[in-house]
């Protein structure tokens, strides 16, 4: 059973297939149940008392109220934690809340928070439109930067935030080399990991603080809810479990389990993609129109020697820069697609496809002459010759 398996030492797959059943013993279905409820019920007015107390403490115990999760929460937070290797798991009911939620346990008015420039986009909005409304300094910072982040680093820094690869534009930066100097300045480092998923990169065991994934994506890998998670070190919990339940933050039961349930397929979900990845990636250098893709899987992406480094595999999105004379006449080919959708997400069974863009003040890129692409479980031909009708429109 479950509860006897050596997640150290089982296979990824082992510990996607099984990690965080049979909390319950009295429970022998393969699934957790669906929990749904607000109110609890205590035996005691003693009980009640010690539950509030042990909520307090982080010490695992009857929830108190619906909010503080159910047996569907806590099956896809032992999944969780087994997999980043976490002292503490939360969901959310967007990936966008699990991105900047989260943020309010390390900032405050006065202080000065570093956010890296090709950030996901919602991220950087929030920067700009809350946190400088709450008097927070917002500075971005290029993802190249490495060990000399430590030069931005004022004495009221507070916190970092950064995501790999940089959404769109795909650049990898030295997160160990980040996350040391955040350690050695007590600054809080946070990450968004939803590219590689706790599968591909693990960034707390690097140093990192915290670590955010739009669940949306990989993780629930069907298209169908809208959720986020929190993984956090044994430091950075508490902070983030107060702030994140203050504000009331938390998932429904059936959105946690569809999450849960998607863990369970994921690995072989991106594994089969990916292989229709790389022979969509390999017909799109051959394109004459094509001036380069940046899949940091590829050995011609600059920052390869990085992910061969940090990563242990890649996932199925990537961005397509078309050449100079493309610039700003990609919209009829993206319009005759009719296999790749587009739509604003990734990480589900349909591929996508949409014009680049985003926001920069640090490393420009030429999103007027770029896509994105994200590989689905099509066969892959019908991708390809889909892809090739619709780059006759690129002719006209």
């Amino acid at each position: 059973m479950s509860d006897s398996i050596d997640y150290k030492q089982a296979g990824p797959a082992t510990v996607l297939v099984h990690a965080g059943r049979h909390r319950n013993k009295e429970h022998r279905f393969v699934n957790p149940p669906i929990v749904k409820g607000s109110t609890v019920l205590h035996e005691s007015v003693k009980d009640m008392i010690e539950r509030e107390e042990h909520r307090n403490q982080l010490i695992e115990d009857v929830p108190t109220y619906g909010i503080w999760g159910t047996e569907t929460h806590k099956a896809f937070y032992d999944a969780m934690k087994t997999l980043e290797g976490a002292a503490g798991v939360w969901a959310f009911a967007s990936g966008l809340a699990s991105t900047t939620t989260p943020l309010f346990a390390f900032v405050h008015s006065g202080c000065h928070a570093l956010f890296m420039d090709t950030i996901y986009g919602p991220t950087r909005d929030f920067a700009e439109k809350i946190l400088t409304k709450m008097g927070v300094e917002v500075e971005f910072f290029d993802p190249y930067i490495g060990a000399a982040i430590e030069e931005k680093f004022k004495s009221n820094t507070t916190l970092l935030v950064m995501e790999t690869p940089g959404s769109h534009s795909f650049e990898l930066p030295d997160v160990p080399a980040i996350a040391a100097k955040c350690k050695e300045h007590g600054v809080w480092s946070v990450i968004d990991n939803t590219w590689a998923t706790p599968l591909y990169f693990k960034p707390l065991a690097v140093g990192v603080d915290v670590v955010v994934h739009a669940a949306t994506k990989y993780i629930a890998g069907h298209s169908d809810i809208l959720m986020g998670v929190v993984c956090c070190n044994e430091k950075a919990w508490p902070k983030v479990f107060d702030a994140v339940t203050t504000m009331g933050q938390t998932a429904t039961p059936d959105d946690v389990y569809v999450a849960y349930r998607g863990l369970h397929t994921m690995k072989a979900r991106i594994e089969a993609a990916f292989e229709n990845a790389k022979l969509v990636v390999d017909w799109l250098q051959n394109r004459p129109e094509v001036e380069r893709v940046l899949w940091p899987v590829l050995e011609s992406h600059p920052d390869h020697a990085i992910f061969k480094r940090d990563f242990t595999g890649g996932t199925t999105l990537f961005s397509v820069v078309f050449k100079p004379e493309y610039d700003g006449k990609l919209a009829p080919m993206i319009d005759a697609l009719k296999i790749f959708g587009r739509g604003y997400s990734w990480g589900g069974f349909e591929s996508l496809l949409i014009p680049g863009y985003g926001k920069r003040t640090e490393r420009n890129s030429p999103f007027n002459r770029m896509v994105r692409v994200a590989v689905g479980l099509e066969d892959p031909k019908d991708l390809i010759a889909d892809l090739q009708q619709a780059f006759e429109k690129l002719a006209n």
